[in-house]
């Protein structure tokens, strides 16, 4: 049994950062540990942390633009005072300094890793893409763990890791609002009947309008399948462009949903019986997590193209099929979305194999770990 601890999570910047450290959060918090949040107060882990409970520690520094090369003084300027801050801080006040820090990979971590390790407190990292970001590679050499959502990642993190590090594989933690996503709520919410079929389409706000702009052109295609529905979040950027592209009927209206975003992911990828997404490292999660066969559309301007990368870790365990983003205007991919629409043999395969890599258990894998680490 470990005994309470405190630990010091730094997150933020974009949700694909924050979620999964909140995810962390909520399985540390149920085990009866204290969670602290680092981050900056201006940004959406200033919003989205407070509201889920946790206590919050405002940090501030700015990131560094290898387009604009004087930001780098300013950004090492303010990394440094916010380092000695929170060493002054963990020294004056007992309650404040954490047994453990983890960081999840954007540069607002830079201040807590250096000023844990200085202050010889253990460091964990995680990393959820297949390229790992800048910050996490800079804080290798001090961490005594790095955990990874996706193999591929392992070999970089050698070359940068201390000889003591430890590297496990535990998957992208996944918040419980969308693992406790319940399937008869979700069909009740869109109209959709049991012995029907839910096709769940998104994109993301980042180069949606290719993927919607190719959907909307099938049209006539999916609603032709008996029972099919439609579920259609365009990415609030793309939204009036598709709905007119669309120019859906009452009629259609009825079995095609279209909307900004989804707010409900839990309960809209429950009751999906095939995904059609882009293939960022939260996407991922969530359809791992939930065991929903999809077909994958990795954005194609992806730095290092990591949602290739991201959407194979689906791909090699038969639970996705992938089509490049140039691809997705031929008949084959029109051919293969149809056919695992038709298929319920094909999608519970899918299924099976998407609920063999475990990842509805990346937290509590995650959390496993740093009690360890502590102990």
């Amino acid at each position: 049994m470990t005994d309470k601890l405190s630990v010091a999570i730094a997150a933020g910047g974009t949700a694909g950062h924050v979620n999964p450290a909140l995810a962390l959060a909520e399985e540390l918090r149920q085990r009866g540990h204290a969670v602290r949040f680092f981050g900056e107060s201006r940004r959406l882990e200033g919003k989205l942390v407070p509201q889920a409970g946790f206590d919050f520690f405002p940090v501030h520094v700015t990131g560094f633009d290898r387009a604009r090369p004087w930001t780098l003084a300013t950004a090492l300027y303010h990394l440094s005072r916010e380092q000695s801050r929170l060493v002054r801080a963990f020294k004056d006040d007992a309650s404040l300094k954490p047994d453990v820090a983890i960081g999840f990979g954007a540069y607002i971590e830079l201040p807590l890793m250096r000023a844990a390790a200085k202050m010889g407190i253990p460091v964990a990292l995680h990393e959820q893409n297949s390229v790992p970001g800048l910050a996490n590679k800079q804080s290798a050499n001090a961490a005594s763990l790095i955990a990874i959502a996706q193999p591929s990642v392992e070999k970089i993190f050698r070359e940068h890791a201390g000889a003591h590090t430890k590297i496990v594989m535990t998957g992208n933690p996944v918040r419980r609002s969308v693992l406790e996503g319940d399937r008869a709520r979700g069909r009740a919410a869109l109209g959709v009947g049991e012995d029907e079929t839910l096709l769940l389409v998104f994109g993301g706000s980042l180069g949606a309008h290719h993927l919607n702009e190719r959907i909307a052109a099938l049209k006539e295609r999916l609603l032709s399948v008996p029972g099919l529905h439609v579920m259609h979040s365009t990415g609030a950027d793309d939204f009036e462009a598709t709905r007119d592209l669309l120019a859906l009927t009452d009629a259609e209206a009825s079995r095609w949903t279209v909307q900004p975003y989804i707010q409900d992911m839990g309960d809209m990828l429950a009751a999906a019986d095939l995904v059609l997404s882009r293939a960022g490292a939260s996407s991922i999660a969530e359809i791992a997590a939930l065991a929903v066969p999809s077909v994958l559309v990795p954005y194609p301007h992806a730095t290092a193209d990591h949602q290739t990368t991201n959407a194979r870790f689906l791909v090699d365990a038969h639970a996705a099929v992938m089509f490049a983003d140039a691809d997705i205007d031929g008949k084959a991919f029109e051919d293969t979305l149809a056919d695992l629409l038709a298929s319920s043999s094909k999608r519970s395969a899918m299924r099976r194999a998407a609920k063999d890599l475990a990842q509805d258990r990346a937290a509590q894998m995650l959390a496993d770990q740093i009690e360890a680490l502590v102990r």
